[in-house]
């Protein structure tokens, strides 16, 4: 088997910028979601939320809302077993795992206390406002770094609020702060934000009497996770259970989790036997699925005179929330891992503490850990560079890892290749650097308050092991399977693509079959920009398979030898002369045993598997150019120029749209959104009208450019691309802000009154 995409099929599909084949039902209108899904008898479950943050539960009267026409029961959790959320932990961790519904006390806003289930949704609804719950008001807790203090417990029964505590250390971090000429450092914060896919989620769960089985969709990234977690909570064996996501409309992380919701609809479609379906509003979304970031760091740098990092050392408190889901424990961790990010730095000391608040629980949110790795460092070197009279990006490349790969970081991480100068150099001759400075220089004589702000990063993607099929048909057309699950990145079409190259089928005759555990006994879905180097790999080791084959049918058919077949531009022919065969009469064959050699059996198809044994690091360098107004302390980006390399690209449609995308969320964290709470633990940004999320006329169009070093870890040579521009984007932008401002730091999001507050101090 090849190690390598052979470069013989013509066309060339890799490298191709092929539009989505994924789009045409979504623009007309004919997309699948949870909503979408109707089957005769459906119930509807509506849940009854905590008001409080954190509150005894004194009695829960529902004899009203039985009363409402459509309600069949009203559901709390003593009249169901002891279920729960999965949410698992390192061995030093301390886990509290979600109860589907609250058992005796209530730690967030939004917690599920009660479940009304109806006929009709609306019904369901109405009777909400009538299962009246008692609380007996607690004092909460939200601010981490006052959880930290253990002055009020969220749960009481693990006699601290720390959840996790670790240090990495490595180097001579005492010497390198002693003998700095300058350390600079900052407490930093990384602001709740909230996923806000455009889908919120939801899930349907039906039983089937006859074979004791229970099938259920979820707008999920994990259906095999799903499948798992749902067969463990109801003790049934996993051939009971078969997970199917339909269309999904985004996700970034946050639908990687099993929650609550989706253990007590497949309950209660068992207990019920009859469909049951619960869609969560936008309104719960905003204090029912997790956020993200949520993080206070406060880290030093020391360097020396002339600009060279000696060390990096503090702590970076994380904020779980009150309950540990799936991804509630990995990010801070993750965190850790890349702090070093691309530089040589000789000494490191770095402590992570993750506590519990009374919160909305935490998760992965694009790029789970390493955003927020990226905005802490890239922001202290712009603060050293200020501090030490040096251009931001003199001071970078004075620090740049220049190799040899693989490079094993003080932190733990082991990049497989890179260029870090060379893509800081490539950004600053495709912005004409100089020039902008000088730009800069002239609109400061004018009084205009233009800043730039750089970034360099590194970021791991890919994990984990991943399944993969592909069938040719008697007609020539293929299906691919695939353990991933989408949920609008395109995948479809990048899978189509090494299919059509490897094999010669046409795109259009390609069908990708994804997200449904009854046609794919094993995936590990979607996540950290996993996809494509796990996935793809997978598949293309099937279509390997198959294009032997192919190989083997071919040259029988052609009386040649098998080596001597190769796939162009007419087909499968001998190379070297105008004999060829095409796929469609390959396979007629290959279901036809009168037409085969005798030693191969009939069918034509490959299954494949691929296990990525060690993950990959893409890497990147942005810039943005952004302008203040005096007058309202308005921040317009003006420009904005990307950098990603992520190894070899299958399409670079795919890959922009992930750059612009990404940009759009790491620009909305650094100057728009942000979940907050008040004294008494209430969301004060749980709509749209409190949450501000970029409109499009206040995203700049990104300059999207991208790099081609080869990830040995794969053999597509690819890395990921989904999480890059948030990981590049915030640092970036706060940068330039705070060059403009000429101000140490602001945390985010830099707002209009946070920004024109800084002007009217003096400070800009």
């Amino acid at each position: 088997m090849s190690s390598a995409v052979e470069p013989q099929t013509t066309p060339k599909w890799i490298g191709m910028a092929v539009k989505r084949l994924e789009d045409g039902k979504f623009i007309t209108g004919k997309g699948s979601f949870v909503e979408d899904l109707a089957l005769e008898g459906t119930l509807h479950v509506a849940l009854v939320r905590s008001l409080y943050a954190h509150a005894r539960i004194t009695g829960i009267d529902a004899r009203e809302a039985l009363e409402v026409p459509g309600v069949l029961a009203v559901y709390a959790a003593a009249d169901l077993p002891g279920l729960y959320a999965p949410g698992s932990g390192g061995r030093d961790a301390k886990v509290v795992q979600h109860p589907v519904l609250a058992q005796g006390f209530v730690r967030y806003v939004g917690q599920p206390v009660a479940a009304v289930v109806a006929t009709s949704r609306q019904s369901a609804q109405d009777a909400l406002q009538r299962v009246y719950v008692d609380y007996e008001a607690l004092e909460a807790v939200c601010d981490p770094l006052e959880a930290l203090q253990n002055a009020v417990l969220v749960h009481p029964g693990l006699g601290t609020n720390h959840a996790l505590r670790r240090r990495t250390t490595a180097g001579d971090v005492e010497a390198a702060f002693a003998g700095a000429h300058r350390v600079v450092g900052a407490r930093m914060v990384q602001q709740r934000v909230a996923p806000t896919a455009m889908e919120p989620r939801g899930v349907l769960a039906a039983w089937d009497k006859v074979q004791g089985s229970l099938t259920v969709w979820s707008s999920t990234q994990m259906p095999h996770e799903v499948r798992g977690s749902v067969a463990e909570a109801l003790g049934l064996p996993e051939n009971r259970v078969r997970a199917i996501t339909p269309d999904v409309g985004g996700a970034f992380g946050a639908k990687i989790n099993v929650y609550p919701e989706e253990i007590l609809v497949a309950y209660l479609a068992s207990r019920l036997e009859k469909p049951v379906k619960w869609v969560e509003s936008r309104a719960e979304s905003f204090v029912a699925t997790v956020h993200g970031r949520a993080q206070v760091a406060d880290l030093e740098l020391a360097l020396d005179a002339g600009g060279r990092i000696l060390g990096l050392r503090g702590r970076v408190v994380a904020d779980l929330g009150a309950y540990i889901l799936d991804t509630t424990l990995g990010n801070a961790p993750g965190t850790i891992l890349m702090l070093q990010g691309p530089y040589e730095i000789p000494a490191v000391d770095l402590e992570l503490v993750s506590v519990y608040t009374h919160a909305t629980p935490t998760g992965a949110y694009r790029g789970a850990g390493r955003p927020e790795a990226t905005y802490y460092l890239e922001r202290l070197v712009d603060m050293a560079a200020h501090e030490l009279g040096l251009d931001p990006a003199e001071l970078r490349l004075k620090n740049l890892i220049r190799g040899p790969f693989p490079y094993k970081t003080l932190t733990g991480a082991k990049y497989d290749s890179g260029a870090y100068p060379e893509a800081l150099h490539k950004l600053l001759e495709l912005t004409d650097y100089a020039a902008l400075r000088a730009e800069q220089a002239r609109a400061r004589q004018e009084g205009r308050l233009l800043g730039i702000g750089l970034c360099t990063y590194v970021e791991i993607t890919g994990y984990g092991w991943d399944t993969g099929a592909v069938r040719i048909n008697p007609d020539g057309s293929a299906v691919v399977f695939t353990g991933t699950s989408p949920h609008g990145q395109g995948t479809g079409t990048g899978f189509a693509q090494i299919v059509a190259e490897r094999l010669g089928v046409p795109l259009e005759r390609i069908q990708i079959v994804q997200g449904d555990t009854l046609a794919i006994p094993f995936g590990m879905g979607t996540a950290g920009s996993r996809t494509l180097s796990v996935g793809g790999s997978a598949i293309l080791n099937a279509a390997e398979k198959v294009a032997e084959k192919v190989r083997r049918i071919a040259a029988h058919l052609l009386e040649a030898a098998p080596e001597d077949v190769e796939l162009g531009e007419g087909g499968w022919g001998v190379r070297g002369t105008d004999k060829a065969v095409s796929l469609e009469q390959v396979a007629q064959a290959a279901y036809n045993p009168r037409k085969l050699p005798p030693d191969l059996e009939p069918g034509l198809e490959g299954q494949a598997t691929f296990n990525l044994k060690e993950a990959n690091y893409p890497f990147g360098a942005h810039l943005a150019l952004a302008e203040i107004d005096r007058e309202t302390g308005q921040v317009r980006v003006l420009r904005y120029v990307a950098l990603d390399d992520v190894g070899v690209v299958v399409n670079p449609l795919l890959v922009e749209g992930q750059q612009q995308g990404g940009v759009a969320q790491g620009l909305g964290q650094a100057l728009y959104e942000g979940i907050s709470y008040d004294e008494v633990g209430q969301n004060r940004s749980a709509s749209f009208l409190e949450y501000n999320l970029p409109r499009a006329d206040q995203m700049v169009w990104v300059e999207a450019h991208r790099g081609g070093t080869r990830s040995p870890t794969n053999p597509l040579g690819v890395k990921g691309i989904g999480e890059a521009g948030t990981i590049g984007a915030t640092p970036t932008v706060v940068n330039a802000v705070m060059d403009a401002l000429g101000v140490k730091h602001l945390d985010m999001p830099l707002t209009p009154e946070k920004v024109w507050r800084a002007l009217r101090q003096g400070q800009g």
